[in-house]
């Protein structure tokens, strides 16, 4: 019997007399259908081994917490210990120094759950590093509050940089979503401004406050179709299918390289491949395609091919 169902049913059972229900070894038994012994073996690991504070109430005839600030110990299996190592060392690169308090706090308790455990923390440090060769960081509170206007629902206002403006503009917005994209932190939100879905640099934000109003059209936002027909960094509606095609000296290096999740490969006789995906704005992939040179073409649609085309060709005049 895997050890994370066993856990699930203390986790239940936890619960349940916590809440004054008084559960049993028969209730244990009926809810996930496994024997009264072994639930009954179970009740009294709990309470012997695990250290619970369970009490029997006889008129009741089931069990209470008389601690009910008792929580149960977690228990970490390898691959648990292995998903909080890479989390922390995750979280860690992404932030780069703009970690708040309470990120800050909750790495360093992942790092004494670990050393109870007998691992030490600092051994992933030894065996795995995630770098990113350019990063942009981000003020907590800017950061903070973005995340709590996403996380209670409401308005945020909002001093924002747009890079195509000199000066700055005064917004409010909803905030539904944040993201990481190469090191650098966006929030999706609505912008009552320019009355659409906008992805706002963190970083040029320039002032942030959190607003009393509730966000007013939270419903009509879905993140999953928001991404659907993303490359990179730009979301939005589909715009186009783009035709990319590896030639075979290429292939061997970004064989298994994952373009777009809704992305299908064909190979061709003499060895190439061609990925195909959609897309709503043709910025990235312009330059994803540059950046490989001419292991990668372009076969449609012509819209790209000419942006590709001129851009290369202004590349060219540079040198």
């Amino acid at each position: 019997m895997s050890k994370k169902v066993v856990y699930e049913r203390f986790l239940w059972f936890e619960r349940q007399a916590k809440a004054k229900r008084y559960p049993n070894a028969t209730d244990l038994a009926r809810h996930f259908e496994v024997s009264v012994k072994t639930a009954q073996r179970d009740i009294a690991f709990m309470r012997d081994r695990l250290g619970c504070p369970l009490a029997y109430d006889r008129q009741s005839k089931g069990y209470y917490y008389q601690d009910d600030a008792f929580i149960l110990p977690l228990t970490l299996t390898v691959d648990d210990l292995t998903s909080l190592l890479l989390a922390k060392q995750l979280l860690s690169n992404v932030m780069r120094g703009s970690v708040d308090n309470d990120l800050s706090l909750a790495i360093e308790k992942i790092s004494v759950i670990l050393s109870r455990n007998g691992t030490d923390p600092n051994l992933i440090d030894d065996v795995v590093s995630i770098q990113f060769t350019e990063y942009s960081p981000v003020s907590e509170k800017t950061f903070q509050t973005a995340l709590e206007g996403c996380v209670t629902k409401r308005q945020v206002r909002i001093v924002y940089q747009s890079p195509a403006h000199v000066s700055h503009t005064e917004r409010t917005i909803e905030p539904y979503h944040l993201y990481n994209y190469l090191g650098t932190w966006y929030l999706v939100a609505f912008c009552h401004l320019r009355r659409e879905i906008r992805n706002f640099h963190l970083r040029r934000i320039k002032q942030i406050s959190l607003l009393d109003q509730k966000q007013i059209r939270k419903n009509k936002f879905d993140i999953k179709r928001h991404f659907a027909s993303s490359f990179g960094l730009y979301k939005g509606p589909l715009r186009a299918m783009v035709t990319l095609r590896l030639n075979p000296s290429k292939v061997p290096w970004l064989e298994g390289l994952v373009w777009h999740q809704q992305q299908t490969k064909k190979v061709l006789k003499d060895g190439s491949q061609e990925i195909t995906f959609p897309v709503s704005n043709y910025a990235e992939v312009v330059m994803e395609v540059l950046r490989h040179g001419s292991g990668v073409e372009v076969i449609k649609p012509k819209e790209l091919r000419a942006l590709v085309k001129i851009e290369a060709q202004k590349i060219a005049n540079l040198y």
